[in-house]
């Protein structure tokens, strides 16, 4: 297979007679052929392709000429059916393993990747956390990991996951030879920063064009009150098929309504709606049932729908990027395509507002830091083999001062206050400064019923293993139907370590002799207590977060003036993502048409009352009293006025407190002011 590999690789002829006979194309599209000859030759690429140009089909092509499996890690679920869909389309054996499919579904799948049936397997990068998934697919050989939407990785980037900064050491602990990156918006620093993190080559890095010159772009200054009559002749004037972006789930839902009231067919897209609604909706979207939908961001990564002829920007969008990825959708088919932005500087505040609410309060970071030095004094030993597994003792170290902690992301978020992204984040920065180290993670609950009496499933083994699964039967609680296996009670018994007990049971489970169930992830991290005792470290961490926000801040200034500009907009998107080689005026864009919009604050922002945001400081005050120990400051009063959700306010049911969400159309800085004033006197 190794041979045929190589000489596909350098042979033009045989590349395009594959391409032709099973993706039905003539020819390789700009940049598909390099990357695809780099991958073949065992060289690891970096591809960088505008929105609907072909990234996908480099890897989907090179996994049929690879011996092994084709790991993707693909950050939505809609974007891995939609490609799966397309491979099965195709006749290629590709499949998931995610939350959507039914224990016997995943079997299944499993079962055919161990064959080989299955060449590429699509998963999400949280799969990784997952000790059944990690215990599956160590035993695994894999030829490549392909990194979709990569620019996720990088700290630069406009939508970083802190879980994608582990792929790398995934990538080396499965020994995987080949990587393969893709994304559509990377500047030049997130482009450097993904190849310097996967070791790839400058001359690995594959770029096309990211001018797309049947994309006319257009922003028209809109006051508020208009936007509703502009929207609708715009929509009329269009022939086909377009998607209209908002910021919030309850302005998808006014919009959409409002479309629909004046004759549109159109429905709103966001993630507060159940799963068979999103659903339903994208399939009637897809097959041209719906002319319309009305969305936030939650839509669009997984739609491949070649003919949108507009995307409408109702709201300012959140960054330069996220504008770039949303009007990428339009056009696909090549044929001219409308990009309009409605722009007004009056919903300024609430894109901000997500910025602001993602950064810790000192307090939070000061809790988790105290969380971790009450764990570790419970783990003062070296950890014994209960909860180890093979595959996360793969270069671990030995345990600096013997020190171990353990997490539930969700329990330490409601502890600390802090969102889980940017506890993730948090959790992230303490490992770069060496204070933490992931080890591995299980699965606090185990649980498993017999699916055949418990006589007939030791008979299929012999005297050793019967040995061994009746202490693991002996050593699980069963109520009812259900047993939950306590592996303390069975290490100290047996020393059977939890690697062995876990692929028994997934033994046993994959032979439908058992169902098994696995609940309540916990993480479990080496700790430094020398570093983590050094003096001020929860506020330099805050000083990160802080530096963080005022770059985000930075970046949403950055797109206010992109639309402002007087010069063309095509042109200087272009630049914005390294692209030199776009035309100065495209004679496409409103700026080359000679309309410059200036985006000014359309609706009066009322005064903030500052008597009744004392009131309410106060009734927050009041509500939490005796409740918790979480000591309200300037922040947690901000969050509370502006609308914000945190940990604490879920808790707490706090959207009950009168005064909550009264300033939520006013600038934080300006809230922030008058609340320091109010602790101040």
């Amino acid at each position: 297979m190794q041979n045929t590999t190589v000489d596909i690789a350098n042979n033009q002829g045989a590349q395009n007679a594959s391409l032709a006979n099973i993706f039905g194309f003539d020819q390789f599209r700009g940049g598909q052929q390099q990357v695809v000859s780099q991958l073949l030759n065992g060289q690891s690429s970096l591809a960088i392709f505008p929105t609907g140009s072909g990234k996908s089909l480099c890897y989907q092509f090179c996994a049929l000429h690879l011996p092994h499996l084709t790991l993707v890690v693909s950050p939505l679920l809609a974007l891995m059916k939609d490609q799966l869909a397309f491979l099965q389309s195709k006749g290629i054996a590709a499949g998931s393993i995610d939350s959507t499919l039914s224990p016997d579904e995943q079997r299944s799948n499993m079962e055919r990747v161990r064959s080989g049936e299955i060449k590429i397997l699509m998963v999400s990068v949280e799969r990784f956390k997952n000790e059944r998934f990690r215990q599956f697919i160590d035993s695994i050989a894999v030829s490549m990991l392909v990194v979709d939407e990569a620019h996720c990785i990088s700290e630069w980037g406009h939508n970083f996951r802190p879980d994608y900064l582990k792929l790398p050491d995934y990538r080396a602990q499965l020994n995987i030879p080949l990587v393969l990156l893709l994304t559509a918006t990377a500047t030049k620093k997130v482009k450097l920063d993904m190849a310097k993190r996967f070791a790839i080559e400058p001359q690995h890095i594959v770029q096309t064009g990211f001018y797309r010159e049947n994309l006319d772009l257009q922003v028209i200054a809109t006051p508020e009150r208009g936007k509703n009559q502009t929207l609708l002749q715009i929509i009329q004037a269009q022939q086909g098929c377009g998607i209209v972006y908002v910021t919030l789930q309850h302005s998808a839902e006014q919009v959409a309504q409002r479309l629909a009231a004046d004759g549109v067919s159109a429905k709103a897209y966001h993630a507060g709606l159940g799963d068979e609604i999103r659903q339903q909706v994208q399939q009637d979207f897809m097959e041209g049932r719906i002319q319309v939908v009305v969305a936030t961001i939650a839509f669009g990564m997984g739609i491949d729908k070649s003919d949108i002829r507009f995307v409408v920007h109702y709201d300012l969008p959140k960054s330069i990027e996220n504008y770039s990825q949303e009007i990428g959708r339009a056009g696909r088919d090549d044929q001219l395509s409308h990009c309009i932005t409605l722009g007004n500087l009056d919903g300024l505040h609430t894109v901000e507002n997500f910025v602001y609410g993602d950064t810790p309060e000192l307090q939070g970071i000061q809790i988790l830091l105290d969380d971790i030095r009450q764990g570790t004094q419970n783990h003062i030993a070296k950890p014994t083999g209960q909860h180890a597994t093979q595959y996360e003792n793969k270069g671990a170290t030995e345990f600096v001062n013997g020190s171990q902690w353990e997490l539930q992301i969700n329990g330490l978020s409601t502890l600390s206050n802090i969102r889980q992204l940017p506890l993730k984040t948090l959790l992230v920065q303490l490992e770069l400064m060496g204070i933490v180290r992931p080890q591995y993670a299980y699965f606090a609950d185990v649980r498993f019923k017999f699916l055949q009496d418990k006589v007939d499933v030791l008979a299929c083994f012999d005297e050793n293993r019967q040995a061994f699964l009746t202490s693991v039967f002996a050593n699980t609680d069963f109520k009812k139907v259900w047993g939950s296996l306590n592996f303390d009670s069975l290490f100290e018994q047996t020393g059977a370590e939890r690697a062995r007990v876990v692929a028994a049971l997934e033994y046993l489970a994959q032979n439908q002799l058992i169902e098994l169930q696995t609940k309540q992830m916990t993480e479990v991290f080496q700790v430094d207590t020398d570093k983590l005792n050094q003096p001020e470290l929860a506020q330099t961490l805050h000083a990160y977060f802080t530096d963080k926000e005022q770059k985000e801040l930075q970046r949403i200034a950055m797109l206010v003036r992109f639309f402002q500009l007087d010069q063309c907009l095509s042109h200087n998107l272009s630049r914005y993502f390294d692209d030199l080689n776009a035309p100065e005026k495209c004679g496409h864009c409103s700026v080359c048409r000679g309309q410059v919009a200036h985006l000014q604050v359309t609706n009066e922002v009322p005064e903030i009352d500052e008597l009744a945001v004392a009131e309410a400081m106060q009734a927050l005050a009041k509500h939490i009293e005796g409740k918790v120990e979480y000591r309200l400051r300037e922040d947690t009063y901000c969050r509370f006025l502006t609308g914000m959700t945190m940990p604490l306010f879920t808790r707490l049911k706090i959207r009950q407190v009168r005064g909550y969400a009264m300033c939520e159309k006013s600038r934080y800085p300006a809230i922030k002011e008058v609340v320091r004033r109010y602790l101040a006197g």
